[in-house]
C-alpha cells in the first residue's frame, strides 16, 4: 500500500492484520496522517489502543518500523503477540544472546523484519548506530514520549536526544504517544519533534467505568482494611499499587494469611520471578498483584475490577495511569485510593534525596572542562567518584549538551568478552597472511580467563600497531562470520568541548545547573501537594482529574465517591518522629567513624533516611545498623538538624 491510501484500504487492512471491523476513537488519524508522511502525536488514555497506530502502518508501509520502548517486559509481549499474528516483529535487548542478535540484525539489514523494539539507550551502542545506518526506516515511533520533558513527570534523560537521532538518520515520520501528558508537556513534544497542531491528536481521558474513592485511613489501619475490602468485594481482579519493595513483599504475605491468592511483584525480584508472578496473574492463578509503580505497562488484561493505592501516587499523572489498566473491558471497575499523609515522608524524600549537592556539581564541571576539547569518560566511574547517582549525572551532561558546554560525539565500549565458536586457530586460519598474523597478535594482546578472552579495544589497538577503528572491524566480521561470539562491556561515551564553553568558569556552570535541580525539586514537591489536594478536595473526583489534563465535564460523573455523598477530609498524619537524644548519639558515632560518603550533611542527611547514593554502595555502607535509622522523619528536617548541631 502506498501513501495517500484510502480508508477504506486501511479497514480493510485492520481486520486483515488484526481481527478489527474498525478503529477506536483517534487512531484512524493518526494512521492515515503517518501514511501520506507527516509526523504525529497521540495522547491517548491507557488502554486505548496506541500501539495499533504505529503496528499497522509498519506493515504498510516499505522498510523498517523502529519502536523506542522503556522496558523489555512490554518489548517482549508485544513482538510474542506480533509474531502470533504473522507480523515480522524483533526485540533488541539484554536478555539476548549474541546469536539471537546477530539474527535480528540480519533481517534488520535484508529488509525482512517490519517492526523493531529497543530501549532509548540502545543507542550508545556502536554496532546498533552503525547497522542502523544502513537500514531503511519508514517510522520511528516513540512510546512514553513524555519521558522527552525535562519538566515533566517521568524526565528521562536519553529521551531528550531522540530528537537529534530522528534528524540524524533523517527519519520521515515520527509517532510520539503517551497517555499521561498535560498541556505544557504536550507542547514541549511536538516542539521537540516537530509535529504540528492539526497532527497531535487526543482523545479524552475521561473513563466512565472507572468509579474513583478516596479513602482517608491512618496507616496503623491500612492494612486490615485493605485486606477487609479485598476479602469481602468482588473486585477481583486487582492491583494494588505500593511504593517501596519492602511493602509489596508484606502487604502480600499478609494477603497470603488472610487466604487470598496474592503475589508481590517489584524490580528487586529475579526476572524470571517477575515473569512468573506476571503469567500467572495473566492467565488467573492470582488474583491479586502488589506491585510497586512497573508493574502493568503494557499490560493487555482486560478484565481487572479494581486498582487500589495503598501508598500515595507520586504525581496526578502516575494516577491517571495506574488507574487505567483497570476496567479496559469497558465493564464497571474500582479505583481506590487509601490516602495517608504518612506516606508524603518517604515520597519527599526520594525528590529531596535525589538532588546533587552543589559541590558535587562543582566537582563534576571542574574534571568535565579540564579534559580537553575532545574526551571520553564512563558514566559509571563518574558517579562513583562525584556520589551523582547515574540517573541524575546523565541528566547533567544533558543539561550541559543543552546549554552548548559540550557536544556528544559517540559512544563505544572500551572492553571485549570473546567467546570462540572453532578453534582459535581454525578462526586465524580462513584468511590471509597478513590478516593472519594481525588476528595472532589481536588474541595475544587479550586477558585469558577461563571461559573468554577479554580484548581491551585501546590497548590491543597499541599493541598491535592499528588502529582501534580496524580492532573493532575485525571484530565485527568475526561475530557475522559466526567465528566468535562477543560480549561489550566498558561503556565510555565521547564529548567534544564547545568553543563557548571556555569562557566560562566551572563555578559559574555549576551555580547554573544547582539552580535547575532547586528548580526542579520544587516542581517535584508542588506534584505531590497536588496529590494531597486531589485527596482531600470537594466535588466531582473524575471531573477534578480530567480537568488537570485540560480537558472539561459538563456534569458530575455521578459515580465517584464525592458523588456519591461522601464528603472530603484531609489524609490523617500520624506524629512526626523526631530526633531523640539516642538519635543524635548514633550520628555522632556514625560521624566519629569517618566515613568518606558521609562527609557532608547532606550525603549524611540521605544515609539517615535511607536512601542510597553511588558512594555509599561503594562503601557497602548500606549494611550499616544506621542506615535509614531516621527514613520515618523528613529529609528536609534531617538536613535542618545536622546544618544545626554539626
Amino acid at each position: 500500500m502506498e501513501e495517500g491510501s484510502s480508508i477504506v484500504d486501511l479497514e480493510d487492512e485492520l481486520q486483515r492484520h488484526f481481527g478489527h471491523a474498525e478503529f477506536r476513537p483517534g487512531q484512524r488519524q493518526v494512521v492515515e496522517t503517518l501514511m501520506v508522511g507527516r509526523s504525529a502525536l497521540a495522547v491517548f488514555p491507557t488502554g486505548g489502543g496506541k500501539s495499533l497506530c504505529y503496528q499497522l502502518p509498519a506493515i504498510l508501509l516499505d522498510g523498517l518500523t523502529l519502536v523506542i520502548s522503556p522496558l523489555i517486559a512490554l518489548m517482549k509481549d508485544q513482538v510474542d503477540v506480533l509474531e502470533e499474528r504473522g507480523i515480522a516483529a524483533a526485540r533488541l535487548d539484554s536478555t539476548l544472546e549474541a546469536a539471537e542478535v546477530a539474527e535480528v540484525y540480519e533481517r534488520m539489514l535484508n529488509g525482512t523484519l517490519k517492526l523493531l523494539y529497543v530501549a532509548p539507550e540502545r543507542f550508545v551502542s556502536e554496532t546498533f548506530v552503525a547497522k542502523l545506518k544502513r537500514a531503511k526506516i519508514s517510522l520511528l515511533a516513540i512510546d512514553e514520549a513524555h519521558c522527552i520533558s525535562e519538566w515533566g513527570h517521568n524526565f528521562r534523560p536519553e529521551y531528550l536526544r531522540l530528537a537529534a537521532l530522528a534528524k540524524k538518520f533523517r527519519i520521515k515520520r515520527v509517532l510520539a504517544l503517551t497517555a499521561t501528558a498535560t498541556p505544557p508537556v504536550v507542547a514541549e513534544i511536538c516542539a521537540g519533534f516537530r509535529i504540528k497542531k492539526k497532527d497531535c491528536v487526543q482523545t479524552s481521558f475521561l473513563r466512565r467505568n472507572l468509579a474513583m474513592h478516596i479513602t482517608p485511613v491512618p496507616a496503623s489501619e491500612r492494612l486490615s482494611l485493605l485486606t477487609q475490602k479485598l476479602t469481602t468485594s468482588a473486585h477481583l481482579p486487582a492491583i494494588v499499587y505500593v511504593t517501596l519493595q519492602h511493602t509489596a513483599e508484606s502487604v502480600a504475605g499478609h494477603l497470603q494469611k488472610a487466604g487470598l491468592r496474592a503475589r508481590a511483584y517489584h524490580a528487586g525480584m529475579a526476572s524470571e520471578v517477575r515473569a512468573f508472578v506476571q503469567d500467572d496473574f495473566m492467565n488467573g492463578r492470582c488474583d491479586i498483584i502488589v506491585a510497586t509503580i512497573a508493574f502493568g505497562m503494557g499490560i493487555d488484561k482486560s478484565d481487572i475490577r479494581a486498582v487500589y493505592h495503598y501508598n500515595l501516587p507520586k504525581t496526578l499523572e502516575n494516577y491517571q495511569q495506574e488507574i487505567g489498566r483497570a476496567g479496559r473491558d469497558g465493564q464497571p471497575s474500582h479505583c481506590e485510593m487509601l490516602a495517608c499523609a504518612d506516606d508524603l515522608t518517604v515520597l519527599e524524600n526520594f525528590i529531596l534525596g535525589d538532588t546533587p549537592e552543589e559541590s558535587a556539581l562543582r566537582h563534576l564541571v571542574d574534571h568535565l572542562l579540564r579534559l580537553g576539547d575532545e574526551f571520553d569518560i564512563s558514566r559509571y566511574d563518574l558517579s562513583r567518584t562525584t556520589d551523582i547517582r547515574s540517573l541524575v549525572l546523565e541528566t547533567v551532561i544533558t543539561y550541559l549538551e543543552k546549554e552548548g558546554v559540550l557536544e556528544p560525539a559517540g559512544s563505544f565500549y572500551s572492553t571485549f568478552q570473546i567467546s570462540f565458536n572453532h578453534a582459535e586457530d581454525r578462526v586465524i586460519a580462513g584468511h590471509t597472511p597478513e590478516r593472519q598474523r594481525f588476528l595472532a597478535a589481536l588474541f595475544v594482546a587479550g586477558k585469558r580467563g577461563r571461559r573468554f578472552l577479554t580484548i581491551d579495544a585501546g590497548a590491543a589497538a597499541a599493541a598491535t600497531g592499528e588502529t582501534r577503528e580496524r580492532v573493532l572491524k575485525a571484530l565485527t566480521y568475526l561475530e557475522e562470520s559466526g567465528d566468535i561470539a562477543i560480549k561489550p562491556s566498558g561503556l565510555r561515551h565521547r564529548f567534544r568541548l564547545l568553543p563557548s564553553a571556555k569562557d566560562r568558569s566551572p563555578h559559574e556552570v555549576a551555580t547554573w545547573l544547582y539552580g535547575l535541580f532547586t528548580a526542579r525539586e520544587k516542581k517535584d514537591l508542588a506534584r505531590l501537594n497536588g496529590i494531597m489536594d486531589f485527596a482531600s478536595a470537594p466535588g466531582c473526583l473524575t471531573r477534578r482529574l480530567v480537568a488537570y489534563f485540560g480537558e472539561s465535564m459538563d456534569a458530575d460523573c455521578g459515580h465517584c465517591g464525592r458523588c456519591a455523598g461522601v464528603e472530603a477530609s484531609v489524609p490523617p498524619r500520624s506524629a512526626q518522629w523526631e530526633i531523640a537524644i539516642a538519635g543524635i548519639a548514633a550520628i555522632n558515632a556514625l560521624r566519629s567513624e569517618g566515613h568518606a560518603a558521609l562527609r557532608s550533611k547532606r550525603a549524611l542527611a540521605r544515609f539517615l533516611c535511607g536512601i542510597t547514593s553511588p558512594a555509599v554502595s561503594r562503601d557497602r555502607l548500606t549494611r550499616h545498623d544506621a542506615f535509614g535509622m531516621l527514613e520515618c522523619v523528613p529529609f528536609s528536617e534531617v538536613l535542618a538538624h545536622l546544618e544545626t548541631f554539626l
